[in-house]
């Protein structure tokens, strides 16, 4: 006889698998993450969040909850040491949703940089997003430049210190948001490095909004030398700085890791957390299937249709834009923003991409390229 379990659970709307998975447990309430407030939480024994919940003492003191999982590769709305005092249980996914935003850097690369494949790359942060990409990068043979004061030396050649970095020709920024410590991240492509980048290069940040000194590179487009920049996270979410917007070539809504393959791979990672904290036994079902996308891809596909056929960043940020300018005030921004997270279509990342029949007899090295990439070929 299985046994029962009666736990009351809140979970943020947007997360993707949670009842298949946790509903055994006992009863599920889903909120706005970003609106769950202290009563909400009050009797609750398991809290599961995303990115824009700030768990603390603010929302915890008094409450029930003895278990907090966050689908997110970042950590920066948790506050960790007030849930060891507490005896809290805590866990996060770490590259969960790594694919995810490489796929779409990738896509902003293809739109913004064509030649991307003859440039040097400077990625920001080497963590689980900027590992990735550097790996998959360096499959294609394409040049590139590492700066992560937490590497050791030994990680290779191409590690090197901020300023060079970006100089490179396309810098990308995957690191988390840090306060202090050695090395803290907040504001750290400030109005200096900002000035440093080439003319013509190509910025992307799709890691956290604080990292980049908005005014200093408002400031850059308005009136220094020409820079391309794709940003997917901002300052103050979700007040974002309209008037950057309009000055940036691609803009999103803080979906760059929105793939369902990512969501459900965060939903899965806290979740077997959560079955050894309740002592469950880890047999239990832990992934949740789902079929590959087909896309139909020709004989001369080049790598960049493939890559934009799997995912074309300009769609995100034309309902960005669109959404935004419909509206007329800082509250309807902030609205709009989080709602096209909320109902952001289905998209699978190069893992969950298969090539139909058709595109197996495109150019070998295309296919090996793609399959480089994570392409199911």
């Amino acid at each position: 006889m299985k046994k029962k379990y009666n736990l009351n659970i809140v979970a943020d709307e947007n997360m993707v698998g949670v009842p298949e998975l946790f509903s055994h447990f006992g009863k599920i309430r889903f909120l706005s993450g970003r609106d769950i407030t202290a009563n909400d939480v009050e009797f609750a024994d398991v809290l599961l969040v995303r990115s824009v919940t700030r768990v603390d003492k603010d929302l915890l003191e008094g409450s029930s909850v003895r278990f907090v999982g966050s689908a997110t590769i970042g950590v920066d709305h948790i506050d960790q040491i007030y849930l060891r005092q507490e005896g809290i249980r805590f866990a996060y996914a770490p590259g969960c949703n790594a694919a995810a935003v490489v796929q779409y850097v990738f896509s902003a690369l293809c739109k913004l940089c064509p030649d991307w494949e003859l440039k040097t790359v400077g990625i920001v942060g080497c963590g689980n997003v900027g590992n990735l990409l550097r790996n998959k990068l360096l499959a294609l043979d394409v040049s590139c430049r590492v700066y992560d004061p937490f590497l050791p030396s030994e990680e290779g050649d191409e590690l090197d210190n901020l300023n060079h970095v970006a100089q490179c020709d396309i810098v990308t920024v995957h690191t988390p948001l840090t306060l202090d410590g050695p090395h803290p991240t907040a504001k750290m492509i400030d109005q200096k490095v900002i000035n440093e980048m080439k003319e013509g290069a190509l910025l992307i940040n799709a890691g956290r909004g604080e990292v980049i000194d908005s005014e200093a590179l408002l400031e850059r487009l308005k009136f220094g030398k020409s820079l391309k920049v794709a940003l997917d996270v901002w300052e103050s979410e979700p007040n974002i700085n309209v008037e950057l917007m309009e000055k940036i070539d691609l803009a999103t809504p803080h979906i760059a890791g929105y793939s369902v393959d990512g969501k459900r791979s965060g939903t899965a990672m806290i979740y077997s957390e959560f079955l050894t904290w309740m002592e469950v036994s880890a047999s239990r079902k832990t992934q949740i299937d789902i079929e590959p996308k087909l896309i139909d891809l020709g004989e001369s596909s080049t790598l960049a249709e493939c890559i934009l056929k799997s995912y074309d960043i300009t769609i995100d940020d034309r309902s960005m834009r669109s959404l935004i300018k419909s509206v007329s005030s800082s509250t309807g921004n902030a609205e709009a923003f989080d709602h096209l997270r909320k109902v952001y279509p289905e998209r699978r990342d190069f893992t969950g991409t298969a090539v139909t029949k058709g595109g197996l007899n495109m150019n070998q090295e295309v296919k090996n390229k793609i399959a480089s990439l994570g392409f199911l070929v």
